[in-house]
């Protein structure tokens, strides 16, 4: 019974380090659990290079969201595993992408595609409906979706929370919808 009353605020006291900006905190916490989010991810992804480059992206993540972390609602390890997930779906998303875009670039011209004319009124269409949304959500949108970001390197990017970008670019994303139903509902008439 001692030994978990001496672990346990032994745990405590090294998360209370890590969340103020301790960088020997870092080292103890990736001592102790760098091979647990290492074998997450390596179950997850299946590749050794790409598990590795998640545990480091998770270490990076924590030690940059490190102020929200909140001792007295769960561990250090379990907040690792969960920065661990977002970050293998991350990868996973952008699995996807790469696949959806490696299948578009083998579309034979013509096969699929539309006429030059109307990619470019699309694209311009696009482009002005993202002016109208303003500054910063276009940004947020462009980054997305364009530069194929992560919520978390937008919000990086542009130096704004993680739940105001979502909220930009979920918002956003609607905004166009709407836009370009209106445009398509006026073409149809």
């Amino acid at each position: 019974m001692t030994v978990d009353a001496e672990v346990e605020p032994d745990l405590h006291d090294l998360a209370e380090r890590l969340r103020g900006g301790s960088r020997e905190a870092l080292e103890e916490v990736w001592a102790r659990w760098s091979s647990l989010v290492y074998t997450l991810a390596l179950r997850s992804v299946g590749d050794h290079h790409d598990a590795e480059d998640v545990t480091q992206q998770v270490f990076v993540a924590a030690w940059r969201g490190r102020h929200t972390l909140r001792p007295d609602r769960g561990s250090v390890p379990g907040w690792l595993v969960g920065i661990t997930r977002h970050k293998v779906a991350d990868l996973h998303a952008q699995r996807s992408r790469r696949a959806r875009d490696a299948a578009a670039a083998t579309t034979l011209p013509g096969q699929h595609a539309p006429p030059l004319d109307e990619r470019l009124a699309a694209r311009l269409l696009l482009a002005d409906a993202l002016d109208r949304l303003g500054e910063p959500r276009a940004s947020a949108i462009r980054l997305a979706l364009v530069d194929e970001l992560t919520h978390e390197e937008v919000a990086a990017r542009l130096g704004l929370p993680l739940g105001t970008v979502k909220s930009h670019i979920r918002r956003g994303l609607a905004a166009l919808r709407r836009h370009l139903e209106e445009v398509s509902d006026d073409d149809a008439r």
